[in-house]
């Protein structure tokens, strides 16, 4: 979810749930130690409960990462151990490590040491031609004694040479069956699935079996999917909110954000575009939030003219998009 799940999108998605976990896009531990700390860790409250996902491979450097998640605030330090992208291959870090679980065991060691919050693990069931169960079994095992408790999985294997990170994420065959397998095998272990996951049916069905599922693109593009997951899953009260309610409740958040941050509207309405999914005039609604001729117009004018788009007889055209103002 690198350069997805940033915390405009996490915003967004709180609104629509308060019970899930949300979790960062990964944030290199180079970034961090040489970088600007508060543009990757500054977070919005409301984001709570919320991980803070790592990239690293050296135990000292993702130990001092590590505290300065708990610093700003953060409820877990999770470690990926899945990314198959070249970029973090260079840097010998995400699925590369799978091949390395007693270095994996040795940077939970140090960052369980460094913090009082929760340190997970998130990874793959294979790497490239190793696809066996036992190759698995012995990571989570080897990273389970050094105190890991929570293992989030992707049901699928990484092919570090051959595929892209998009075929990554689809060309590897799902395999529940072996995270299920995972479960039984270390029942004391947290076990979240992750990979395919798309409706509440599907999540329901999984949960049988393991302790939690982690969805990922299916949140991204669909998002009002989320406002029922609390009612589903947590046992409470139907979202009392429609989809004109979180808008508007985005658009405020663009204003405070412009003031405080001096963030442009522009970079929060593109998580924004999933929202009416389904919706008759979604597509017109669409086009008026990621037109670019729009974006010298205050969040609050493309906002009204994003609603008259959802009406047929109202929509502006594309040679006259400001005509409503």
């Amino acid at each position: 979810m690198l350069d997805w799940s940033d915390r405009h999108c996490r915003f967004l998605h709180r609104l629509l749930t308060r019970r899930a976990r949300l979790y960062t896009e990964m944030v290199t531990t180079g970034a961090l130690l040489h970088g600007d700390v508060r543009r990757h860790l500054v977070f919005d409250a409301a984001e709570h409960p919320l991980a803070l996902q790592l990239g690293g491979s050296e135990p000292a450097e993702l130990a001092q990462c590590a505290r300065l998640g708990q610093q700003w605030g953060y409820d877990e330090i999770n470690l990926n151990c899945g990314c198959p992208s070249p970029r973090v291959q260079r840097g010998a870090f995400g699925a590369c490590l799978m091949a390395e679980p007693q270095r994996v065991a040795d940077c939970v060691r140090a960052m369980r040491a460094a913090v009082d919050i929760p340190v997970t693990v998130k990874h793959r069931i294979g790497l490239d031609q190793e696809q066996s169960y036992g190759f698995v079994r012995d990571f989570v095992g080897t990273v389970a004694e050094a105190g890991c408790t929570v293992f989030i999985v992707h049901a699928r294997s990484a092919w570090l040479q051959g595929l892209s990170p998009k075929e990554n994420r689809a060309l590897p065959p799902l395999r529940y069956e072996v995270v299920q397998q995972l479960k039984r095998d270390f029942p004391a272990l947290t076990l979240v699935l992750n990979g395919g996951l798309q409706t509440a049916q599907q999540m329901a069905e999984q949960l049988q079996h393991l302790d939690g599922v982690m969805i990922g693109r299916s949140a991204y593009h669909q998002p009002w999917d989320l406002s029922r997951w609390d009612e589903i899953f947590y046992a409470a009260a139907p979202f009392d909110s429609n989809r004109d309610a979180v808008e508007a409740a985005m658009v405020d958040y663009m204003e405070r954000e412009a003031l405080q941050e001096g963030t442009h509207w522009y970079a929060v309405a593109r998580h924004l575009l999933g929202l009416r999914h389904g919706q008759s005039g979604a597509r017109r609604w669409r086009q008026v939030w990621s037109d670019h001729r729009l974006k010298d117009l205050p969040p609050r004018h493309v906002w009204r003219l994003a609603q008259q788009a959802l009406q047929p007889t109202h929509a502006p055209t594309a040679s006259q998009p400001c005509l409503a103002i």
